[in-house]
């Protein structure tokens, strides 16, 4: 029998279920009390690693906040409590935290390795949703997860519970990251693969153009010159430069399109009576991120890199940022 959708009651539903999730979660904020400035300070005190652990729907929550913990500057990993019972209890000691969930504070795979925990020392932090249960009275600190009802119709599904702790373990996280001082350079270091990473990671040297790449003329040159780099190295400018390769200026295909409107023949120009002076640069240690910051303020979309003496070194605009996906 195929069942067909009431599209009214599916959304009243979804309604319902929202609104419950989020009176579950912010009913939590007066929940809160010292156990969890006792919970950020066994964390930040960790000389080992913070060990996560729960079964069911807990262990779904709880593998997330051993990886956003992870990720925010505080060693961690998770460990399946029915397995710790045959041999992972040996990735534990004396130097860890452990954090234990479980919604009813009653599941049978992690009391019976707690005593054990207990035994080697570790300190233990319970996550649940029952201040009286087995877990939270043999936890240093308890954390109150409790919700007055599941979303589910039946209220039985785990689902405004486990929205709950989630949120509780983000908070958790959250507040020990800020204790830690662990700032976007911390979080890049361990997100290179992500955008942000490639972003705060990324450096002008990274990115720019070098050698023969580097489209430049002297301060002899002409704009006929100037014209054949700017179409051989494609970049939309060329530098200009003295002797030493120091920068002078910068034409660019819009100071072509400016001395175009006023000039017949422009090609025997002196490239100096044309080009733009004191042009914008930036150093190659610089981050990449700086010089998008750079161009965008001043509408320009090409960057001469020079050096401490001001030599030209390097060029880059903005189609090498977005190769790069520094953009």
């Amino acid at each position: 029998m195929i069942a067909k959708i009431n599209g009214d009651r599916a959304l009243a539903l979804a309604r319902d279920v929202l609104d419950i999730e989020a009176d579950a979660v912010r009913s939590l904020r007066d929940q809160l009390d010292e156990g969890f400035v006792g919970a950020v300070d066994f964390i930040l005190s960790c000389r080992g690693r913070v060990v996560v652990s729960g079964i069911g729907k807990s262990g779904h929550i709880a593998r997330k906040l051993a990886a956003t913990l992870a990720s925010t500057g505080t060693p961690a990993f998770f460990v399946h409590p029915a397995e710790a019972s045959h041999g992972d209890l040996g990735m534990v000691t004396a130097d860890d935290v452990f954090i234990a969930m479980s919604n009813s504070g009653e599941s049978e795979e992690l009391i019976a390795i707690l005593p054990l925990i207990k035994r080697l020392g570790a300190k233990l932090i319970a996550i649940t949703g029952r201040p009286g249960s087995s877990l939270a009275k043999l936890a240093d600190v308890h954390l109150n997860s409790g919700v007055s009802k599941e979303a589910c119709p039946l209220n039985l599904a785990p689902t405004a519970s486990t929205t709950a702790a989630l949120a509780l373990g983000d908070a958790l996280a959250v507040a020990v990251l800020d204790a830690r001082g662990f700032g976007a350079d911390d979080f890049a270091r361990s997100h290179p693969g992500g955008a942000l990473g490639r972003r705060l990671l990324t450096y002008v040297h990274d990115v720019m153009r070098t050698g023969d790449q580097i489209p430049k003329v002297p301060q002899s040159a002409t704009v006929r010159d100037a014209l054949f780099q700017l179409t051989a190295k494609r970049m939309g400018m060329t530098a200009i430069v003295d002797d030493t390769d120091r920068v002078l200026g910068i034409f660019t295909d819009g100071d072509l399109r400016r001395v175009l409107e006023r000039v017949g023949d422009f090609r025997d120009l002196p490239i100096g009576s044309v080009m733009t002076h004191s042009p914008r640069t930036i150093a190659a240690d610089r981050l990449a991120v700086e010089a998008v910051e750079l161009m965008e303020r001043h509408r320009i979309n090409q960057m001469l890199v020079v050096d401490e003496a001001g030599k030209l070194i390097g060029a880059l605009n903005m189609h090498d940022l977005f190769s790069k996906k520094v953009i």
